[in-house]
């Protein structure tokens, strides 16, 4: 449940999503990197974990067209309530919106029939030890949607099904996923990394 006086609210026009988007910053941020953005490519994405859906957003907001995947009830509601808001703003958010999808179940089953060139993977990961507090945003996402035990057989069935990579974003001072191959290559930031699987 979320803590009290403190709803869930995915915004995408306002907050942080918003101020990021008005910013810029554009492909040279680290995970349009992980993904592939280039000139002239433009990719096609599967977000396997949407949560409040800020990845997806900012890679439509660069023009990739991507499905999101969310298993949980609340969330998946909470996502489609934020999409129509942004949807209603202007003709900008009106083309972001209109390159994402959202699709409510479990990524494990849905991937297969998707045919999906890059899977991007973000799991609600447990708190690590040693972790300052955690924000309190993320601890009411916690509260709701739970850990992902099931994050190695997600990223089992991604590294399967990617045609052309898979991107597990994935705190800097976690422990790794236990007996998961390793990355073809690594893109750090200052607390997040994503580990890029390139599929030959």
């Amino acid at each position: 449940m979320a803590e009290k006086n403190k709803p869930l609210v995915v915004d995408f026009v306002g907050g942080a999503v918003g101020h990021r988007f008005r910013q810029g910053g554009g492909r040279s941020q680290a995970l349009p990197k992980a993904i592939g953005f280039k000139a002239g490519i433009i990719p096609n994405v599967v977000d396997a974990t949407a949560g409040l859906g800020r990845d997806a957003f900012l890679l439509a907001s660069l023009g990739a067209t991507v499905t999101m995947v969310e298993r949980n009830e609340d969330m998946y509601q909470h996502l489609l309530d934020g999409m129509e808001r942004a949807r209603k703003e202007n003709d900008e958010y009106r083309d972001i919106m209109d390159r994402l999808t959202l699709i409510h179940g479990d990524a494990k089953e849905i991937i297969p029939t998707l045919n999906p060139e890059i899977i991007l993977v973000d799991p609600m990961h447990p708190e690590r030890k040693k972790s300052a507090l955690v924000k309190k945003e993320m601890r009411i996402i916690r509260d709701l949607v739970g850990t992902d035990p099931d994050a190695k057989e997600l990223m089992e069935v991604a590294l399967h099904h990617a045609s052309k990579r898979v991107v597990l974003k994935w705190p800097m001072k976690a422990d790794p996923i236990e007996d998961l191959r390793k990355p073809s290559h690594q893109i750090t930031g200052k607390t997040t990394r994503y580990d890029v699987f390139i599929r030959s």
